[in-house]
């Protein structure tokens, strides 16, 4: 057990000193679900530094739910805390602004029951790289997925 747990360690240390948090000019892609009560949410989107510390993306998601869909385009801004809280490279926590647009495509039957129309909100999470590329995120908060989301960002 604890040759293990040596080895697990020296595992995450050597992938820490690979990672780099996302530099100018570089492109994250982040794919994955959420979590909510209102049916699957499912979202993509794209970050790019501005700088080491901000930056912008946009992200396109859907909400499948019994008699329709949420379909969200929402652009953002994030403010990373990997410099100022002097955390390892190896992981991100981020919160910033989303603004976009929910629109619900329903049956007939449905087609009134929701609102479309323009949203402004808040988001928090973070990362964790495994590689210098690869990564699992958490999110809450932010887009038609709204309660929170898991998936992958993946360094371009």
């Amino acid at each position: 057990m604890k040759k293990t747990l040596i080895l697990i360690v020296l595992t995450i240390g050597v992938a820490a000193m690979f990672a780099l948090p996302l530099n100018t000019g570089q492109m994250q892609l982040n794919v994955g679900t959420g979590f909510t009560n209102y049916g699957l949410p499912v979202y993509v989107g794209l970050d790019y530094g501005v700088n080491p510390d901000i930056t912008v993306g946009g992200e396109a998601s859907a909400r499948f739910q019994d008699h329709g869909t949420w379909v969200g385009i929402y652009a953002n801004g994030n403010y990373h805390f990997v410099n100022l809280l002097n955390l390892p490279s190896n992981t991100d926590f981020y919160a910033g602004l989303n603004l976009g647009f929910d629109m619900w495509l329903a049956d007939n039957e449905y087609s009134n029951s929701y609102n479309s129309g323009l949203h402004l909100g808040l988001q928090v999470g973070g990362r964790y790289y495994f590689t210098d590329q690869l990564g699992v995120n958490v999110e809450f908060g932010g887009g038609t997925v709204s309660g929170g989301k898991v998936g992958i960002s993946y360094k371009l």
